[in-house]
């Protein structure tokens, strides 16, 4: 069984004001050739197809060109989840009629959630399909009390797919998650506001193969369990990631053998840091002026038109940075970076800095609560 994995499109995402729909079309037309070249057996897309619940036209347009071309032309089954950015409802519009041709949509969790079967030379794979979903959600949907936690929330949903699936049989495991271990980027939400919001590795025991969403930097997890990464780069901390899709092999017995194959971005996302002049003096390397680009500038005395000057010579430069301004300043606020902050430290830094008093337990509390409804109403459409 052939497996091709891709995850965290992102389709509609804002990149400091950039709109990425031509960047992510360019790449996505090499997933479209690179599976038209391997022939998969299936295609796995593993959550946050979107940015956010409600995409933009042009996202939605071009998801819908991606899918028509692989399922049409290409003649090969998709099976898509939810991820933390998507809104199960929109998505996954239309699902029944569409796994007729293929493609298998999943992002309602219900008690009717079962393995999408595929099979090869060797017999069925079963293809058991996780969408992101909050604790409080699976103790509903699936009578699931003791799911306090995501972790126990994912035992749960894993427990009720592979309920039916005959012992010995070949089981892959898709699913959104962050799982304890792997590395971070700035440009990923929290799954959890308060609290951790982690699952353990030990979740995929069982599995020949975890395809895994969430996290934007490719990386394996254990031994059988990996993330396919996001499309591009979302944020200038992934400057030296390499952004790919997986391609995996699964043989017989069970076991999975699998390749990272590099995606060529239509303007990569660097970081240049250095001396102004030096700056000025263009690209090296061959590496591409019209690039995403962020600047940190190391010199201390004033600059005209710093910005306007850099721009003349890369045209994308996005941020820039000079540390000597801060030097000696005084940084408010926990960390010093609110890139780096999640929505509860940067709340209680600003109520700090308004009330002159810091956060108490019972108002952190208020605020989790009242953020995390909030989340979940924004993925959710509510009849």
């Amino acid at each position: 069984m052939r497996i091709l994995h891709t995850s965290d499109w992102h389709l509609g995402r804002i990149f400091h004001g950039i709109y990425l729909t031509d960047d992510q079309a360019h790449v996505l037309a090499q997933l479209i050739r690179l599976a038209a070249y391997t022939r998969p057996d299936v295609i796995l897309i593993t959550g946050d197809i979107y940015d956010r619940s409600v995409p933009p036209t042009e996202a939605i347009k071009l998801l819908d060109e991606v899918l028509s071309a692989i399922l049409m032309d290409c003649k090969i089954p998709v099976i898509l989840i939810t991820g933390n950015h998507d809104s199960p409802e929109r998505l996954t519009f239309g699902t029944r009629l569409m796994a007729r041709q293929g493609l298998h949509l999943v992002g309602q969790l219900t008690d009717q959630l079962k393995p999408v079967v595929i099979h090869d030379a060797h017999g069925p794979v079963y293809f058991c399909p996780a969408p992101y979903a909050e604790p409080p959600l699976v103790r509903e949907r699936l009578l699931a009390p003791d799911a306090a936690n995501h972790e126990q929330a994912a035992l749960a949903v894993i427990g009720h797919l592979t309920a039916s699936i005959p012992h010995g049989a070949r089981r892959v495991l898709l699913a959104h998650a962050f799982v304890a271990g792997g590395v971070e980027s700035e440009s990923e939400r929290p799954l959890s506001v308060g609290g951790t919001g982690a699952v353990s590795a030990a979740c995929f025991q069982g599995f020949q193969y975890a395809a895994l969403g969430h996290l934007h930097q490719p990386q394996d997890i254990g031994g059988q369990a990996r993330y396919a990464g996001s499309l591009l780069k979302y944020s200038f901390s992934e400057a030296h990631h390499r952004k790919s899709v997986t391609l995996a092999e699964l043989d017989s017995a069970g076991n999975i053998t699998y390749e990272a194959i590099p995606l060529s971005p239509r303007r990569d996302v660097r970081r240049l840091e250095g001396f102004f002049t030096d700056i000025l003096a263009g690209p090296q390397n061959g590496e591409s002026r019209d690039d995403y680009i962020m600047v940190t500038l190391k010199d201390t005395g004033a600059i005209l038109d710093v910005i306007g000057k850099l721009r003349a010579v890369y045209p994308n430069v996005l941020h820039l940075e000079r540390p000597c301004l801060t030097t000696g300043g005084e940084l408010r606020g926990p960390g010093g970076d609110h890139r780096r902050l999640n929505e509860a430290d940067l709340f209680a830094s600003f109520f700090e800095q308004v009330t002159g008093a810091p956060l108490d337990a019972g108002q952190n509390k208020v605020f989790i609560e009242t953020l995390e409804a909030f989340n979940r109403q924004e993925r959710e459409v509510r009849p």
